[in-house]
């Protein structure tokens, strides 16, 4: 469940110039697919960091998970364990992506966030076929290939098939594709006189690196910005090990067992989605989404650093075959190897009718999830090069070792359920033609039955191990055993929203939103809150604004507040200068304030800009770490700007339609300086992220294209620094032109696309 991981989810943003695209490796970057939000179509957003991912439109908060939909229903329903991106991707299996606001999501699912509602094609009376290909310069080989039509009676079909060879910007030396992806889509469909109902079936089979080739070393100037390491060229150099086998201790008995880098991303998940649409004579709609999912492998590996250090002979480091001590620059590295199981039940039903100017929708979820999961970690030390070897440590006692530290870096353990009954109702109500009023409730039963191991982690830790805790002048001797936890408890959602236009072109906006929810099942698997911990989770969204609209542009300014209490955190803290790791347990809170102003402008046919500024100031609250370490002090990051999140960003996408049939964009991103560690002694200089393409429709059948990502070829650096989370401002002097490693720019890359529609 990704130590230390903070995604940002998109709140303070109305109008966007696109979405987060959970699609595959340079998928989520390039793909010119399309969102609407009310109606105006929205480019997918791109990401200059990671291929892997879509791309994070940061506002403060922790998200609150995976916000994709399908078919009315989570795509998966927590990505903790089974990653979106292993089970999902925005291929041409799909008749429609689109987005729900935050104020619907809270009341359709309990969650506050913008969030992808897509929808599955079912096919048609006419025989149609859609095939994608996708490549670059590195390699990279994208197939998808969707069939549809109709049978006899009534009858419809879709078949669709995914096929993703990324090898990535370099080669891992332990496999031969960052991301290998496979999705078949089978589905038939019934119509009806007045509705139709479907049968869908999915398989997907995927295997993804993640972060353990999204990091890299480099050289933190002090100022702000970083330089490359002489011999590792940023983007293009591997910082995964060569390969070979690794030795572990599984958390479930205790046993040293050994693995191969690679072994543990299998990821396979089977699910079937029933569907059914229905208008009754008198006017109301009913709509019934159901899928059963199961997922025997829910696998993925997650790496990371401490602190780069120049080894001497005094630390009897080794190379493999040397008898001579090691003495380049080294780091501590850690690994998490995560295994899980999952399935789920889920049901959503609305029924909807519109009774003069008030339009009512009345829902229920019945969304139940059982997990399976585990994670094992262990430490080691690499050099710090491209293809980096692993080091063997030997003691003066004459034995060795090359992995050490087993489970004492945040091990986690989960085996139960969680289940969510939820009934909604909702009312757009149009009082005049220029006043309209939207308003919504939910209330949901939470009961969640879990067995969590809630003992503080040591080298060594597993279940059926017997240890001795110290505290003070007293000890307490426990054996480490799953213990159960039992919640049952009521969350609620609310919102209200008011349109007033004031005249032709001007108008006033407002909403209100609070979203509540307790601890879930995965935030128990790692030590878990106490019951003194065990509190309610707060999510109040305010905002308010001024909309103007005239031939040309179309223009929405708002003041945003939104806080999140009780936020719980699993937080890695190394001992600054070290490579001496410990886990720790927050829960803590976060309050941003944020003014953005977001536009549409056609000054001309053909010509589309949009322009979007935000300001934000993201600050933790009760945010205190209580140092594990001798001779270092305490943590108090109360009132201190998140890290990873820029206080000002700027989006520019410029588009001109050379002809009718020749498309020419560019994306520009500005994110501002951001901290890179929790006590904001460390930061990075505000970047530029640059995209640019162009598509042909060559004819009705052929359309090609070609994406630039990183136009700059910016070597830049983001994310976190490892090993700097405790790293006081006083100390902040002694880090210029320092060794780190963290998270960079993707490198400059060259796509090519086709589609033909036949």
């Amino acid at each position: 469940m990704k130590p230390n991981s903070i995604i940002q989810i998109p709140l303070i943003v109305l109008l966007m110039s696109g979405l987060p695209h959970p699609a595959s490796a340079k998928e989520a970057t390039d793909s010119l697919t399309s969102v609407k939000e009310k109606g105006e179509e929205r480019n997918v957003m791109l990401n200059a960091s990671d291929a892997t991912k879509p791309r994070e439109i940061q506002i403060g908060l922790p998200s609150e998970d995976v916000n994709v939909y399908e078919n009315g229903l989570p795509a998966v329903y927590s990505s903790s364990v089974h990653q979106l991106a292993r089970h999902w991707r925005s291929d041409a299996s799909l008749s429609s992506v689109g987005l729900m606001n935050p104020m619907e999501s809270a009341i359709r699912t309990g969650n506050i966030a913008y969030s992808v509602d897509s929808y599955s094609k079912i096919g048609q009376k006419e025989f149609k076929g859609t095939v994608n290909y996708h490549t670059n310069l590195f390699g990279w080989q994208n197939f998808d290939i969707n069939l549809s039509g109709g049978l006899s009676n009534g009858w419809l079909y879709t078949a669709s098939v995914y096929q993703n060879f990324d090898p990535g910007s370099f080669k891992p030396k332990f496999t031969d594709f960052s991301d290998r992806t496979q999705i078949y889509h089978a589905g038939i469909t019934k119509l009806l006189d007045k509705g139709k109902i479907s049968l869908i079936y999915k398989y997907s089979k995927s295997n993804g690196l993640g972060s353990m080739v999204n990091s890299a070393p480099f050289i933190y100037v002090g100022d702000g910005s970083v330089k490359e390491i002489p011999g590792f060229p940023l983007g293009t150099t591997s910082y995964a090990p060569i390969g070979g086998e690794f030795k572990y201790m599984d958390i479930m008995d205790g046993k040293i067992k050994s693995g191969r880098w690679g072994d543990f991303t299998n990821n396979q998940a089977h699910d079937i989605t029933a569907l059914f649409d229905y208008t009754f004579d008198n006017g109301y709609q009913l709509n019934i989404s159901s899928k059963y999912m199961d997922a025997p492998h829910a696998n993925y590996v997650d790496f990371g650093g401490s602190s780069i250090f120049k080894a001497t002979e005094s630390d009897d480091l080794f190379l493999d075959n040397s008898t001579t001590p090691y003495t380049g620059l080294a780091e501590g590295r850690r690994t998490w190897l995560h295994v899980g199981k999952v399935q789920n039940l889920l049901f959503t039903g609305e029924l909807s009718k519109r009774f003069g100017r008030h339009d009512i929708r009345l829902g229920v979820n019945e969304w139940y999830y059982n997990l399976d999961y585990h994670s094992s970690s262990f430490q080691w030390t690499g050099t710090v090069s491209a293809y980096p070897e692993v080091l063997t440590k030997r003691y003066d006692n004459g034995t060795s070792d090359k992995f050490r530290g087993f489970n004492e870096l945040s091990p986690e353990y989960t085996k139960g359920y969680e289940n969510k009954l939820a009934v909604y109702l909702t009312d757009s109500w149009s009082i005049t033609p220029k006043l309209n009023l939207y308003f919504g409730g939910r209330l949901e039963y939470y009961r969640m039955s879990a067995n969590q191991l809630p003992f503080e982690r040591y080298s060594g830790f597993h279940i059926g191990d017997t240890h001795t805790y110290i505290n003070g002048d007293e000890s307490q001797t426990v054996k480490i055993e799953p213990r159960h936890v039992l919640k049952n408890k009521l969350n609620y959602a609310a919102t209200l929203q008011g349109t007033y236009q004031m005249t032709h072109n001007f108008g006033l906006t407002a909403d209100a939103t609070v979203a509540t929810r307790f601890p879930r099942i995965n935030e128990y698997a790692g030590v878990g809150p106490t019951e003194e911990q065990y509190k309610r989770v707060t999510i109040p969204l305010l905002r308010g604004g001024i909309t103007y609209r005239n031939r040309w542009m179309d223009l929405t300014s708002m003041i945003t507040y939104i806080s999140k209490s009780n936020n719980i955190d699993q937080q890695n803290v190394t001992k600054p200068g070290t490579t001496q790791s410990k886990t720790t347990l927050l829960i803590y809170g976060i309050k941003t304030i944020g003014w953005t102003t977001s536009a549409e402008i056609h000054p001309f046919k053909g010509f589309n800009l949009h322009a979007l500024f935000t300001y934000q100031k993201p600050t933790y609250n009760n945010y205190f770490i209580k140092s594990p370490f001798e001779g270092v002090p305490d943590l108090n990051a109360n009132g201190n700007i998140v890290k990873e999140i820029p206080q000002i960003l700027i989006e520019l996408d410029p588009s001109y339609n050379i002809t009718d049939d020749i498309r020419l964009w560019l994306s520009f991103r500005y994110f501002g300086k951001t901290y890179a560690n929790l006590t904001n002694a460390l930061y990075f200089n505000g970047r530029w992220e640059t995209f640019g393409g162009i598509t042909w429709k060559a004819n009705k059948y052929l359309t090609v294209g070609a994406t630039v990502v990183n136009i700059l070829n910016q070597k830049g650096a983001s994310g976190t620094i490892n090993g700097a989370e405790l790293l006081s401002k006083d100390e902040a002097d002694k880090y210029q032109n320092y060794y780190m490693s963290g998270n960079y720019l993707r490198p400059f890359t060259v796509e090519f696309s086709a589609t033909f529609n036949f």
